[in-house]
């Protein structure tokens, strides 16, 4: 914390998803006084609506900036969801389910990411496939096994992480929209909404898909567009699937309770959140391939999200290279889940200036993305 006596830098966080919220949590940790806003209700948006597997999926698929921020969540989240458990009073159910990966084709390219990440990485062939996870399909023969990967429930999650910063003294104004970031003479003073102008020394744009918008129109911009992702829950009996399962592209995420989400697409159509029915039965016909014993079961709910999606995956993390004082954490794409404490963290030792656990260089806003 600040020495007694020196004033608090005040701190604007412009957008109350996962992401702004941790950052805030990072800030008002390290002493700043930060006020937190968010156009609609916090984490309403994609971090409400993605399915939580703390991991990017086919990892090795992704640049190795994403893989170190994930490194470092992979390491940190069962510890993180304690702690906000300790401070919530309520369990975000973090869950080492482990990962089923049912692509054969991908089993030379996992083991070299394997090797190099230190996270373990099986071939499973019949009966041990059947022992750890009976429900699938007969047709499945092999697959690999990450029985390190986690998984945390998203709702419960920002649930924890609100009443977390709440309690440590953050700001939190919903529904408020800023319309723009206010600077003088190359320097950030603070942000406009609807009704006010709120003053600020620094300012962290948090906004999702919405972050690229909320930035001045200055030389340096970023490529951050919504990528809308639909999902679906089925109501089944506790046990029947235990794992997580990917295959194609499409998982299946087994909850405590008997839910199973399944998902999802990956669809360009702008900040359209409408459900379709043509994803209904793409998720549905891949659901029932992988573990048939779901067409029995009811379907609950069915869901879209938005992801910030940027061009290779990797966020933005780091100061406006044109107004000073002027931040912004976000691009994370479909890995904002397990990208997020090692992406506020960096982004906060680079607004103190104190000292990286990793290079930031990849991440700045300068950086072709």
């Amino acid at each position: 914390m600040l020495r007694s006596g020196k004033r608090l830098s005040k701190v604007v966080v412009v957008g109350a998803g996962l992401i702004g919220m941790l950052t805030a949590r990072e800030l008002v940790n390290a002493g700043l006084e930060v006020t937190l806003l968010d156009k609609s209700l916090a984490g309403t948006e994609s971090s409400w609506a993605g399915g939580g597997i703390l991991s990017p999926l086919y990892p090795w698929r992704y640049p190795e900036p994403v893989l170190q921020l994930a490194d470092i969540g992979h390491e940190v989240y069962e510890s993180l969801a304690q702690s906000l458990q300790a401070e919530s009073g309520f369990d975000p159910e973090w869950t080492r389910s482990g990962l089923l990966i049912l692509d054969e084709n991908e089993a030379a390219n996992a083991k070299q990411w394997s090797s190099c990440s230190g996270i373990s990485c099986e071939e499973l062939a019949l009966p041990l496939l059947k022992e750890i996870e009976p429900s699938l399909a007969d047709v499945y023969q092999q697959a690999l096994w990450l029985p390190d990967v986690a998984q945390i429930r998203n709702p419960r999650l920002i649930k924890t992480v609100k009443q977390s910063i709440l309690s440590l003294g953050v700001k939190l104004i919903e529904d408020v929209e800023v319309e723009k970031v206010m600077f003088d003479s190359g320097v950030v003073t603070g942000v406009k909404t609807l009704d006010e102008i709120v003053p600020a020394d620094k300012v962290v744009i948090t906004g999702g898909a919405w972050s690229a918008g909320l930035l001045p129109s200055v030389a340096t911009e970023i490529k951050v567009a919504p990528v809308r992702g639909q999902m679906i829950l089925f109501k089944t009996k506790p046990g029947l699937i235990n794992r997580i399962i990917l295959s194609q592209g499409r998982y299946l995420i087994p909850r405590r309770d008997g839910h199973v989400l399944m998902g999802s697409t990956m669809e360009n159509v702008g900040f359209d959140k409408s459900t379709t029915v043509e994803a209904m039965n793409e998720l549905k016909a891949a659901a029932y391939e992988i573990v048939p014993e779901l067409v029995n079961c009811d379907i609950v709910k069915h869901w879209s999200g938005l992801r910030p999606g940027s061009p290779t995956g990797v966020p933005y993390i780091g100061e406006h290279p044109d107004i000073s004082g002027l931040f912004v954490n976000a691009g994370h794409f479909r890995n904002g889940v397990i990208l997020a404490p090692a992406s506020c963290k960096l982004l906060v030792d680079l607004m103190l200036s104190r000292s990286t656990d990793l290079d930031p260089l990849p991440f700045s806003l300068k950086t072709a993305h």
